[in-house]
């Protein structure tokens, strides 16, 4: 299958503004990349490309004074396939996790491994390590948590999000990537496309979407704790320690959105 994805996103501003986007596909995915993926500025500006440590695509400009306006576009070749599901994958013991992956245990902004530690053992202590142990959380946190897009902040944490109980895709993945840290599970935080393939449309205005990724028998696996069920035609952006690594756009000066528009559609076949 083939999927349309694409942005329109405006920001003005009283002056010059320098700015880091990182609204680029992931390199992962580039392969599946049909011609070419197209990020364009109006005005016209230069925009210098370079990879973070993380290895995400991000890119540096200077948005001129009255502000600027990005839009992108690919067409991504995809399997079709849902996210993958494997009950078997197991958790390695921490003292045998590469060297890279420690940092995907330890606290980070969003995610507060040090306020949810106890809470975590007390309700995933006795689940079965590996697969289940995190299939567990999801679950915990999808019906947890109530989604709504009114419940967005952009200061709210992991801590945060398990007191309210409400939040975005963001917050739920915040949740439950930072309880798998606590039981000793490597899980990173993942932005990216993620329309309505096989599943029943949503009325809410597309966005981009947040999910995680936990470290298990040797490989990195997907879970979704707003939608909990494996998805079709995800399409990664960036990947990082929680959303404060994966902004998708950073700027050094006032700046104000005033449009942001998400388009994923699945193309027809020919």
């Amino acid at each position: 299958m083939q999927i349309r994805v694409g942005f329109e996103i405006t920001y003005t501003a009283a002056q010059p503004t320098p700015m880091v986007i990182m609204l680029s596909i992931h390199p992962s995915r580039y392969a599946d990349i049909v011609g070419t993926e197209r990020i364009a500025t109006e005005p016209d500006v230069p925009i210098g490309h370079y990879r973070d440590g993380f290895g995400n695509v991000c890119g540096r400009l200077v948005a001129p004074a009255g502000g600027v306006t990005f839009r992108g576009s690919a067409l991504v070749r995809d399997s079709g396939l849902p996210d993958i599901v494997n009950p078997a994958a197991q958790q390695l013991p921490v003292e045998q996790l590469p060297d890279d992956l420690l940092l995907y245990l330890m606290p980070s902004r969003y995610c507060e491994t040090d306020k949810l530690t106890d809470i975590a053992w007390s309700l995933f202590g006795s689940t079965q390590p590996g697969w289940a142990r995190v299939q567990a959380i999801t679950d915990f946190v999808h019906h947890h948590v109530t989604f709504g897009y009114q419940h967005a902040h952009h200061m709210k944490s992991a801590h945060d999000v398990y007191e309210s109980r409400a939040g975005v895709c963001r917050d739920f993945a915040h949740l439950a990537l930072t309880f798998c840290r606590c039981m000793g599970i490597p899980a990173r935080y993942c932005t990216g496309y993620l329309g309505d393939i096989g599943v029943p449309p949503d009325p809410a205005p597309m966005d981009f979407s947040g999910w995680f990724e936990v470290y298990l028998s040797g490989q990195w696996y997907t879970f979704d704790a707003r939608h909990n069920v494996p998805r079709i035609g995800r399409i990664l952006m960036a990947t990082g320690r929680d959303a404060a690594d994966v902004a998708l756009t950073t700027s050094f000066g006032r700046m104000t959105l005033t449009k942001f528009v998400v388009v994923t559609d699945e193309v027809a076949a020919a």
